[in-house]
């Protein structure tokens, strides 16, 4: 039986390996020589990665996880151009 709005198992382990792929070329895009940031930048964005995924990942909707990962995705190709992924919300 699946959900419609909750995660089922079957459901978050498909979603595991995305997940922690992405996570991991975040971490290692701030690295990134295109990036003009300082040491204590550098290790300020990966604590806010951390806190991103740590606080995602006891997300159980389908939806809002579905929104975490379409949002990492937006922020590695902003990273991956050399910018820093804006964090304002706009309505």
């Amino acid at each position: 039986m699946t959900s419609l709005l909750w995660l089922t198992a079957e459901e978050a382990a498909k979603n595991r390996g995305k997940v922690l792929s992405l996570y991991r070329q975040l971490l290692r895009s701030v690295n990134s020589p295109k990036l003009q940031l300082s040491y204590a930048s550098r290790l300020a964005k990966k604590a806010e990665i951390k806190t991103i995924f740590l606080f995602g990942s006891e997300e159980v909707s389908k939806h809002n996880v579905a929104d975490l990962i379409r949002t990492g995705e937006y922020a590695l190709s902003q990273l991956k151009q050399g910018k820093i992924p804006n964090n304002t919300t706009q309505y």
